[in-house]
């Protein structure tokens, strides 16, 4: 009589099945595999090996606290392969004398997640032996045709899923800055990390059997990870004050972050802004198997009132005030794009979908924006799921510029392309910056983007009820619809310049380098073929990137007289020292003139918004990189400023070159000082990588840098 079969040990092949799963860079010690893809284990048996007609291997998957057959979270299959209703598959591999190796394969629609493995042998003599054979996470394939975040590009997958450094697109529509990040989604315990934070989730916290049932699928996953709520891994600040915390500015890398709010018990970390929620978002996602890249939309429209159109208000100085009802248009706003089909919503809306994972407006009740479909945005469908309006809202709104005084308000300009200017990502494989606008949008001025633009208005004014539309007619002013809502197709509305005849333009000098005056002229133009006298009032300002204005710190009037089709130029200078003391972390001053002639009633408004620009810093390798190899880096920095500058600090980091990042105290940096400091590290991972790096003190927050470095396997 055959004796039962009991195994000794189990093989889970971790470093084999982790190489054919995309997932060796996080590990070779834990099985990590991902979904609709088989994965070979191996069952070593103590007394005999595995007889087919005798022995039945029934194994069991578990995930959560909850397991459940009904809800997909427990499973139970059989290497027999007899019919059954479990999707999880087992197949023999090899049968060897004292061995078993067995594929197994979870469906593509399976939750992700952390399972447990076990197998019950049952020896055809009435006694089932169980054993638990260990853990095994499980992740979305995006190299699966199964999958709901499929990709059909090598390429594309290689650079949204796998790469782990990237750009993150800052400063103005004038001068776009790339702005290096270490993504770091392969790094020792980020993975864990990211399940913690499913776990954290309010949807877990309340009912832990039905979240985790759900986890198969992106568009709830998406939604969780995006919430900011509770236990969101980061605080937004836009005070301009953050003594208790870290600036936005001066983070390199999402790693750190994520290991902080770790570390501290899940207590938010502070602080962030949008570039940094969308950069974690982004390395958790990828680290998930989620397709995800950043987006920058620059002169980004944040539209609270749902009604297409932000208003700006300016005083007779032309200085741009607070806003009342609190529309912005955000210097630049930055988001996430992730791929994902989509079941929810009718057929040709899957691919990439907008995450907006800074908190600013609710969505269904908690702090969350999207996924909303890139193409559902550009043609304008705005009531499909989820927050499709407000995402329109960021890239097509109309601007409407308001003149306030004495009590009243005068229309200047409405604007129907200032909204929604160079969406840029980085590009697939390269340093790059990819222009992705026609992806959100028909052409400015064509006749589609307006089409788009009223269709998406009239379905925004038929979702309201009749009772929240009068509560929004009695916040606006007292104007008929026409005179308030968008322009037509066909009668483009004149710009004052256009009735005034008169031309007002700015143009910089010089660069506009921290530290030097910024030397500007204001160009003046007269179309017509009468004199025309001018009084201009000019002023600037500094903002934050959210469109927020600080006080003026500079004004200056002109009185100009201008022959019939005559040009002048107005010569302006904002020394250093008059716009030092008054400039926001983002480095943003907005010059504005707002011109009348004696004749006309009509105002003509010009503004420009300058980004201030420091020297980067400079990176050097030193010698050969390679796996278990030392490697020394020379990171060369310098004070670009005519004043001493104190509590310097370097940071650096890089991923797989860094175990950790690397914080160097310069302390005190003398006037246009450049100084140097060269780093010992051993790189762990080959391949492409990244070193940024990151100079702050107490007169800056952000001067970068980064070097791109192949690190060979070996000599």
């Amino acid at each position: 009589m055959a004796q039962e079969l009991e195994v000794a040990f189990i093989d889970l092949q971790s470093s084999w099945n982790n190489v054919q799963h995309h997932t060796e860079e996080i590990s070779s010690e834990r099985l990590l595999v991902r979904r609709g893809q088989a994965f070979n284990i191996t069952l070593y048996f103590r007394n005999r090996g595995f007889q087919p007609g005798l022995d039945n291997i029934i194994f069991v998957v578990e995930t959560g606290p909850l397991p459940d057959l009904a809800k997909g979270t427990r499973a139970i299959f059989s290497l027999a392969g007899r019919r059954e209703s479990s999707p999880w598959i087992a197949s023999l591999e090899t049968n060897g004398a004292t061995s078993l190796e067995v594929s197994l394969c979870a469906p593509p629609s399976a939750a992700i997640g952390r399972y447990l493995l076990k197998v019950h042998i049952d020896s055809l003599q009435g006694s089932v032996v169980a054993y638990h054979l260990g853990e095994f996470i499980l992740l979305f394939n995006p190299w699966c045709p199964g999958d709901a975040v499929y990709l059909d590009s090598e390429p594309q997958r290689q650079e949204y899923v796998v790469n782990d450094y990237g750009f993150i697109y800052q400063g103005n529509k004038n001068w776009i800055r790339p702005c290096p990040w270490n993504y770091g989604q392969f790094e020792e315990n980020i993975i864990d990390i990211c399940l913690e934070l499913l776990d954290k989730s309010l949807h877990f916290q309340i009912d832990p059997a039905t979240d985790c049932a759900l986890r198969g699928s992106p568009v709830y996953i998406s939604r969780v990870i995006n919430s900011n709520d509770d236990n969101g891994v980061l605080n937004g600040n836009w005070s301009e004050n953050y003594l208790d915390g870290i600036n936005p500015a001066e983070w390199t890398g999402s790693v750190a972050i994520l290991k902080q709010w770790h570390a501290t018990g899940c207590q938010p970390v502070r602080y962030g802004q949008c570039w940094v929620f969308a950069a974690v978002m982004c390395t958790v996602m990828r680290c998930l198997g989620i397709p995800t890249r950043v987006i920058t939309n620059f002169d980004s429209g944040h539209d609270t009132d749902g009604n297409l159109i932000i208003d700006e208000y300016y005083d007779n100085t032309g200085r741009i005030l607070e806003n009342k009802r609190k529309d912005t248009v955000w210097n630049f706003h930055v988001w996430n794009e992730c791929w994902m089909a989509r079941k929810d919503v009718p057929p040709g809306y899957g691919g990439w979908q907008v995450l907006d994972a800074t908190p600013q407006e609710t969505s269904n009740g908690l702090y969350c924006c999207g996924p909303a479909s890139v193409r559902a945005i550009k043609e304008g469908e705005v009531d499909l799921n989820y927050d499709t309006a407000f995402a329109f809202s960021m890239v097509n709104a109309d601007c409407m510029s308001w003149l306030v005084y004495g009590g009243m308000e005068q229309k200047l300009h409405q604007d129907t392309n200032s909204v929604g200017n160079f969406i840029s990502t980085k590009s697939i494989q390269s340093d790059e910056r990819d222009d992705i606008t026609e992806n959100y949008k028909y052409r400015e001025g064509s006749l589609q983007e307006r089409e788009v633009f009223l269709k998406a208005l009239q379905k925004l004014k038929a979702g309201r009820s009749q009772d929240s539309h009068r509560a929004a007619s009695q916040l606006s002013r007292p104007m008929s619809l026409s005179e308030d809502g968008p322009r037509s197709l066909d009668t483009p509305s004149l710009r004052p310049s256009d009735v005034v005849q008169v031309s007002l333009k700015f143009q910089l000098l010089d660069p506009p380098n921290m530290g030097q005056d910024i030397r500007f002229v204001l160009l003046t133009l007269n179309m017509s073929p009468q004199s025309k006298d001018l009084k201009v009032n000019l002023s600037a300002q500094s903002l934050l990137h959210d469109g927020s204005p600080l006080p003026p710190f500079w004004q200056d009037t002109a009185f100009i007289t201008l022959s019939p089709e005559e040009a002048k130029t107005y010569p302006c200078k904002i020394p250093y020292s008059q716009y030092s003391q008054y400039l926001s972390t983002d480095k943003l001053i907005r010059i504005s003139a707002l011109g009348e002639e004696k004749s006309s009633p009509e105002k003509i408004l010009v503004n420009k918004i300058i980004t201030l620009a420091y020297p980067g810093i400079m990176i050097d390798v030193l010698g050969a990189a390679v796996v278990n190899q030392p490697l020394s880096v020379q990171v060369i920095f310098s004070n670009p400023l005519l004043e001493e500058v104190t509590d310097c600090v370097l940071t650096v980091e890089g991923s797989g070159l860094f175990k950790k990042q690397q914080r160097v105290l310069i302390g005190v940096l003398k006037p246009q000082h450049r100084a140097s400091i060269t780093l010992e590290t051993v790189p762990f991972k080959s391949g492409q990588r990244q070193i940024q790096a990151n100079l702050r003190s107490n007169k800056f927050k952000d001067i970068k840098g980064y070097r791109n470095i192949y690190v060979d396997f070996r000599l």
